[in-house]
């Protein structure tokens, strides 16, 4: 591979950074890089260095590309959209945690069983991880469809995080579980660490996913 070859496949990458984080699809990315190439190559052929056709920032060189091309531009705003619905699944664990404190003594009279009833483990854990999983994913959705109401397609963002986020949610817990279970279900910090790390990778995942999707259907 030539010096020229390498240096216009470094600077088309470096272009196509830019370009996902404009938010610019994959089609029209494709057809700019085609363009670009075509100019950097020809430079090339020229004896000109590649380089110097981008100028001193060739970030803002691709950018400038892109809206002269007239390109749609929908940034997905992962961090913001991940982070916003990480809070919101936290505060309303939080919260949560505190109404269930508050209200503790309603909670045994409204769910007193007589001695004689033997409610299986399985049971008592599946309705106590479900309502866990319930309010965290309660959360997520309403702060990201709420808190970023204004960013591009957000509303169907959340509706597909209701939709992803149960299953892979329900997934992380198995699998949390079953780790806590291969351990002898030990109370260390470590472990607890791992377990919620697994629940938290699923929800990050799960987000991330409905996000992309919101935007290229969009598309």
């Amino acid at each position: 591979m030539s010096t020229s070859t390498s240096t216009v496949d470094n600077l088309l990458a470096a272009a196509d950074r830019e370009w996902r984080a404009l938010g610019i699809h994959r089609r029209d990315r494709v057809t700019l890089a085609a363009d670009l190439r075509a100019e950097l190559e020809a430079a090339a052929a020229d004896g000109l260095d590649p380089a110097e056709l981008l100028g001193a920032d060739p970030a803002e060189f691709a950018v400038r590309i892109a809206e002269e091309a007239g390109v749609e531009r929908t940034p997905p705003r992962y961090g913001q959209v991940l982070g916003v619905a990480t809070a919101g699944a936290m505060l309303s664990l939080v919260v949560g945690y505190v109404a269930v404190i508050s209200l503790h003594q309603a909670f045994v009279a409204a769910f007193d069983l007589p001695r004689s009833v033997r409610v299986p483990v399985w049971l008592a854990a599946g309705v106590f991880y479900g309502a866990v999983a319930a309010v965290a994913i309660a959360g997520a959705v309403l702060a990201v469809r709420i808190a970023l109401r204004d960013a591009p397609h957000i509303r169907h963002t959340a509706a597909r995080m209701a939709l992803l986020l149960p299953p892979a949610i329900a997934a992380a817990i198995a699998a949390a579980v079953t780790v806590a279970w291969s351990l002898n279900y030990p109370l260390t910090p470590l472990a607890i660490a791992a377990e919620v790390a697994i629940v938290l990778a699923a929800l990050l995942a799960a987000t991330a996913l409905a996000r992309h999707w919101s935007v290229t259907a969009a598309r």
